[in-house]
C-alpha cells in the first residue's frame, strides 16, 4: 500500500520519487531518444493535471531539464538511504569518495565521472541492491558497463566475481563457478555481483544456465544430490533461527532465497548486429527478468 501525498510531511519528494521510478521502470527500456522525449511529455502533462500545486516544471522543460537522481547513498556509502541527490555536484563529490576508496583496495579505474557515467552508477545500484535485481547494460564497447558495473558492486557492499575465459572454459566449468557464487550468496550470506559479457558467451548453451538464475534463481542439475545434502545441512541452522520448520524442502527454498537476495547480474551487450537480438528471443529472462540501462 502506497500513502497518498497528503499524508507525508513532504508530499513534493513523494511525487518526485513516482517520477524517478517511473522513468527508471518505463523509461529507461526506451531505446529511441524520440520515444523517451514523448514518455516525458507524457509523465509531465499528467503531472500537471494530478498534482497542479506543486511546481515540477524545471524537470520536464526545454532540451535539458534539471536532473532528477535518487539514489541508496545519498547520505554516504555505509547509510543506506534512498532519497534524491540536491545536486549533480553532491552526487559528483559522492561518487568521487567511493571511487577512491574503490581505487584504494582494488585494481585502479581512472574513471572521468561525467553526468552521464553518474547517472549510470545511481541506476545500476538501484537495480543489484533490489532482492532477485538484475541489471542489462546495452551499449556499444568502451562505453563504460563493466567499468561503472564494478564501481556500483562496490558501492553495494558487493563482490564483483567474473569467469575467465580459455580456449579449453566449458559447461563444466562454468558450473563450476555458479557453485561457488551460489555457496557464497546462499550459505555465507555474502553480496556478489556477476558481471558477464557478451564476448564471454562462447558457448550459447552457457545462456541456458543464466536464464535460470535470472529467472527462478534455481538452476537445474547444478548440483549433484550429495552437493544439496551438505547445502541443506549448512543451512539448517539459518533456517531453525528464522523460525521455519528445518525439513529438507524449506531448508532448499531458503537456501535459493537466499542466493536470489544476494547474487545478482550486470550483463553487458551490445546493440549492434544480431546477436543480442537473437540471444533475448531464445533466451527470454535475458529481458523479461532483468532491469534494462541503455549507454
Amino acid at each position: 500500500m502506497v500513502a497518498k501525498p497528503e499524508t507525508i510531511k513532504e508530499p513534493d519528494n513523494f511525487i518526485k520519487m513516482w517520477v524517478h521510478e517511473s522513468e527508471r521502470i518505463y523509461g529507461d527500456r526506451l531505446s529511441s531518444p524520440e520515444n523517451l522525449v514523448t514518455y516525458r511529455a507524457i509523465v509531465a502533462d499528467l503531472v500537471k493535471k494530478s498534482f497542479a500545486k506543486y511546481n515540477l516544471s524545471k524537470y520536464f522543460q526545454g532540451q535539458n531539464p534539471e536532473p532528477l537522481v535518487f539514489a541508496q547513498f545519498v547520505e554516504g556509502l555505509e547509510e543506506k538511504k534512498y532519497d534524491q541527490f540536491g545536486s549533480l555536484e553532491q552526487l559528483s563529490d559522492r561518487l568521487t569518495d567511493a571511487l577512491r576508496e574503490y581505487n584504494d583496495t582494488n585494481a585502479v579505474m581512472d574513471l572521468v565521472l561525467f553526468e552521464d557515467a553518474m547517472k549510470h552508477v545511481c541506476r545500476i545500484t538501484r537495480i543489484i541492491a533490489a532482492d532477485a535485481g538484475h541489471a542489462l547494460l546495452v551499449g556499444v564497447g568502451g562505453s563504460g558497463k563493466q567499468s561503472l558495473s564494478r564501481l556500483s558492486a562496490f558501492i553495494c557492499m558487493q563482490t564483483t566475481t567474473t569467469i575467465m575465459i580459455s580456449s579449453t572454459y566449458g559447461l563444466n566449468d562454468l558450473k563450476t563457478d555458479l557453485q561457488v557464487m551460489y555457496n557464497k550468496s546462499g550459505l555465507k550470506d555474502e553480496g556478489i555481483m556477476f558481471l558477464l559479457t557478451e564476448g564471454q558467451i562462447t558457448n550459447e548453451k552457457f545462456l541456458v544456465f543464466i536464464n535460470d538464475l535470472l529467472s527462478s534463481g534455481e538452476i537445474a542439475d547444478l548440483f549433484a544430490t550429495e552437493d544439496i545434502d551438505g547445502i541443506v545441512n549448512g543451512i539448517r541452522p539459518a533456517v531453525k533461527s528464522a523460525g521455519i520448520l528445518d525439513s529438507k524442502d524449506n531448508c532448499w527454498k531458503y537456501y535459493i532465497q537466499r542466493v536470489r537476495r544476494n547474487l545478482h547480474m550486470c550483463l553487458c551487450f551490445s546493440p549492434v548486429g544480431d546477436g543480442f537480438r537473437n540471444k533475448a528471443r531464445k533466451f527470454p529472462a535475458l529481458v523479461n527478468s532483468t532491469v534494462i540501462d541503455w549507454f
